[in-house]
């Protein structure tokens, strides 16, 4: 597996503010939040030693109810993802995830490739199946197919990478002979989201790691169990698999302000959530920061690394 976390280590990343103004992701100062705010997130990440930053997908939201707090922007994810790399040096590229039947299996490799190229070796193509209906339809999609169009894409992503030229011949896709470059540094790690056993047997199958939605920590001896079941029966070994956990949002300066939704304890309690969660399987930490602005949040990105991480490593 091209995982990205060494055996009995741990790592951590954020989905960054900004680049999305959903209602149940933003914080009320990203509204009106700048490019150079996006990348002095980005900048702060790289510095401080996280391993990921990630941005989201989704190309045109539908005006229904399903979508009303959805909003109209998120950036796209790999201009924007291709922006930070020549804005960062080290930290790792992770889309979060990549609806993958929104596009050729071709273009996805092409998209990704070339961001790796162009990145060093730092790009991780974390892809999901997708959920706003209408949104396929607008974009000519069925809907119905999305699970089959996911699964084939994850082979032919795979696929294009092999040879300089390559043939797949599927149920959703077909093509003969034709070469996809510049290719990865290496072997392009791939993280497959989901909340459900779709997500958890896709991941042992074909992927490198597991993106969570949100999965409570109770539920990891069955995500471990079905990822290493469908790896073993793929022939694979799901031996240093990057299997994520979610902490809830947090806030690490003190004491939680006033109307800010997030856990209380700051620093300890994250730190004791995230040992719990490494205890039942998981190894890989997407934290989500609550911040009133910039400042706050650059701060809370310095009080993970100085604060928590002593605590989770000393444990």
């Amino acid at each position: 597996m091209a995982a990205i976390t060494a055996p009995g280590d741990w790592s951590f990343g954020v989905q960054l503010p900004i680049q999305t103004l959903t209602r149940t992701l933003v914080d009320p100062w990203e509204d009106t939040a700048t490019v150079d705010d996006l990348v002095a997130v980005a900048r702060r990440c790289d510095e401080r030693g996280y391993d990921f930053i990630g941005v989201c997908d989704h190309v045109a939201i539908p005006d229904n109810e399903y979508a009303a707090r959805m909003t109209t922007t998120w950036y796209d994810t790999v201009a924007t993802l291709s922006f930070l790399a020549a804005c960062t040096r080290s930290v790792r590229l992770l889309s979060v995830v990549w609806i993958a039947a929104y596009r050729h299996p071709l273009q996805t490799a092409k998209s990704f490739g070339t961001l790796d190229h162009l990145s060093g070796g730092r790009a991780i193509l974390g892809v999901g199946a997708g959920h706003v209906e209408a949104e396929f339809e607008a974009l000519g999609v069925d809907f119905s197919t999305r699970g089959k169009r996911l699964d084939e894409t994850l082979d032919a992503v795979r696929g294009a990478f092999a040879d300089t030229y390559v043939s797949h011949h599927g149920e959703m896709y077909s093509y003969s002979d034709v070469g996809v470059a510049p290719q990865p540094v290496a072997e392009l790690p791939i993280w497959i989201g989901g909340m459900g056993a779709a997500a958890w047997r896709r991941t042992g199958r074909i992927g490198d790691g597991y993106i969570p939605m949100g999965n409570a920590k109770d539920q990891y001896a069955e995500i471990v169990e079905t990822i290493g079941a469908a790896a073993e029966f793929a022939g694979r070994s799901a031996s240093g698999c990057d299997i994520g956990y979610m902490p809830p949002w947090t806030y690490l300066l003190g004491d939680v302000p006033e109307g800010v939704m997030a856990l209380s304890g700051g620093t300890e309690a994250l730190a004791h959530d995230i040992r719990a969660a490494r205890q039942v399987g998981a190894n890989t930490f997407h934290l989500k920061f609550r911040a009133r602005d910039l400042p706050e949040y650059l701060e809370q990105i310095d009080a993970f690394t100085e604060q928590v991480v002593p605590m989770v490593d000393e444990s």
